[in-house]
């Protein structure tokens, strides 16, 4: 007997254009270039720190200057690995504002001369600018305020070099004027960002109810198939009763298919409640047994194991749809027709396996007009996570193997 598989078909959405923009996004961003932009100043200000170094004291004085560099050097490589950016640049920014106010403590009196500016000046809107990446916007709006005018004080002091309130004064706007910039600017950003994923969540929600509504209607779509198949073959069995063990036969298999119509409207495919396989044993052998030609089922391990209602609805009308499919086509009594159910276990699938010597047929050559075998079992069972599998030629019988999971998703 040659093997023909069912091509394992999926419906999957298909994956949406990037974001072009996004909080967590911007997040990062502005992480990484604030890091490089607090580099490049502490690069500047090394030359400004090594010429004030001996106006500083021997000991608090180099602690501090490590301290700031040090913290400096700590943001970037956060930014680079992405842990604890914000941690980091908070961390950076209180350092540098307790260096600012405790300044002349830091350094000898009388002041370096030549009217050089301290050199955390020259750090100050890189204090300003991990403010308002670590903090929360009110806190980063003090913090732009604060820390410009905690300088000021320090460099009208003697310490700082004794300018007077007006240079002070000019250096502290300077400051704020720099800093409240990059706070708006980060602000607003951040703003736009949250917007794209606020909208793109909408978007989302809409998207996922639309597919939601497809997938019932393609649900429905498969309901209508496997009842025009039952309904199909149930008339042509009520056309052939001769006796009165066929006619009642034939009104079983009616109400049955009428009872399977409503089980499958009333399927919601998002319920996840479990159903034993035992039951769904159960429900095939009192369909295979209203059945005009005889069925023999054997089943395996199947007490224990539990399936996803939806999914067992799927195995049950796939399975009686093999079965119809075999009294249509293989041929009559004389066909030797074999129904099996194995349950799994160890990480094995649920395998059910409608198996007969008859006819066969070239699973090619089926009509796409004919919905059985490509809807009523193979789309019904795949559209659940599972797989089909045909094996038949003519002549040789059919065997038909329905498996859930299939192979890729239990990997």
């Amino acid at each position: 007997m040659s093997a023909d598989s069912w091509p394992d078909r999926r419906f999957t959405a298909e994956r949406g254009p990037r974001n072009p923009i996004s909080r967590a996004g911007f997040e990062v961003i502005a992480g990484r270039s604030i890091a490089i932009f607090g580099l490049i100043f502490g690069a500047q200000t090394v030359s400004a720190l090594l010429a004030q170094v001996p106006f500083m004291t021997p000991r608090w004085g180099i602690v501090a200057a490590i301290a700031v560099f040090g913290s400096l050097v700590l943001v970037a490589v956060a930014a680079i690995v992405q842990f604890g950016v914000k941690t980091a640049m908070g961390l950076s920014a209180l350092i540098y504002l307790a260096v600012v106010a405790l300044w002349p403590l830091l350094v000898h009196s009388p002041v370096f001369e030549g009217g050089n500016k301290p050199w955390v000046w020259y750090l100050c809107t890189v204090a300003t600018a991990f403010a308002t990446v670590a903090f929360p916007l009110w806190l980063a709006t003090v913090y732009t305020v604060v820390a410009p005018v905690v300088y000021g004080v320090a460099r009208a002091l003697p310490a700082g070099g004794g300018v007077g309130p007006e240079l002070a004064l000019l250096d502290v706007i300077y400051a704020v004027i720099l800093g409240g910039a990059i706070l708006v600017i980060v602000t607003m950003l951040r703003q736009a960002a949250s917007g794209v994923d606020a909208a793109q969540s909408t978007a989302l929600e809409k998207y996922s109810t639309a597919v939601r509504e497809h997938a019932m209607e393609v649900e429905r779509v498969q309901v209508d198939a496997i009842v025009h198949d039952s309904v199909l073959t149930t008339l042509l069995a009520a056309a052939g009763a001769s006796s009165a063990d066929d006619q009642s036969r034939a009104a079983r298999m009616a109400s049955d298919a009428i009872g399977h119509l409503h089980s499958a409207v009333a399927v919601d495919p998002d319920d996840q409640t479990l159903v034993d396989l035992g039951r769904l044993t159960r429900r095939v052998r009192a369909a295979a047994s209203a059945f005009s030609n005889a069925f023999e089922i054997r089943t395996s391990r199947v007490e224990g194991q539990t399936l996803p209602v939806h999914v067992a609805e799927a195995l049950y009308s796939a399975s009686v749809q093999a079965m119809v499919n075999s009294m249509q086509h293989a041929g009559g009594a004389e066909v030797t027709r074999t129904l099996s159910i194995e349950g799994g276990r160890d990480g094995d699938p649920v395998t059910v396996t409608v198996t007969d010597d008859g006819a066969g047929f070239d699973p090619d050559a089926v009509p796409t007009e004919r919905l059985g075998l490509r809807v009523s079992i193979g789309e019904r069972v795949v559209n659940v996570g599972g797989a089909v599998e045909v094996r038949s030629h003519p002549g040789d019988g059919a065997s038909i193997v329905l498996t859930w999971p299939a192979a890729e998703v239990r990997a």
